[in-house]
């Protein structure tokens, strides 16, 4: 992966106190991806937070509202947006189990999320880092603070457990 100066920070590299509050959120956006599973959708879930408290939980739902603006990321960003009664969110974390498409990527610069902590890599379609990092492309006019790799286990074995069985 590349590197961005405090842009680009793996969870290995975060003290042990950083890492207990990060792996909190990353939980609650793991228990969204389960229920994403249980529609049948792919295991992504994504929670936003604002000052301490979680004000958006959200799930992958392609397959359950037949659009493929159903992501997890677009459809959490829709709902604090909603809470923050602006598009803007500059001011809060995103926590997402799977590294960010070229849509979601999108959705977080537009909409100014600061700080976007990620759990599994995504080789064949991620857009903050792995096939191209779209979050901090320098000519643009905003690029969150990213952290990787927080849960990365976990995140990585729900989506192979998940198109395990899809392939069954």
């Amino acid at each position: 992966m590349k590197s961005f100066v405090n842009m680009h920070v793996t969870e290995s590299e975060l003290t042990s106190e950083e890492i207990s509050l990060h792996e909190k959120y990353m939980k609650e956006a793991l228990k969204q991806a389960k229920k994403a599973a249980a529609n049948g959708d792919v295991p992504i879930g994504c929670v936003i937070v604002y000052e301490g408290k979680i004000i958006a939980r959200a799930y992958n739902k392609r397959n359950k509202m037949n659009t493929s603006l159903g992501h997890a990321e677009i459809l959490a960003i829709k709902k604090a947006c909603k809470v923050m009664e602006d598009w803007r969110l500059e001011k809060t974390a995103m926590y997402v189990t799977l590294e960010p498409c070229q849509m979601c990527a999108g959705a977080i610069i537009q909409s100014r999320i600061p700080e976007v902590f990620i759990g599994a890599m995504n080789k064949k379609a991620g857009c903050a880092g792995s096939v191209i990092d779209l979050l901090h492309i320098e000519k643009f006019n905003h690029a969150p603070y990213t952290i990787y790799g927080i849960l990365e286990d976990k995140c990585s074995e729900m989506l192979s457990d998940f198109f395990k069985k899809l392939r069954k």
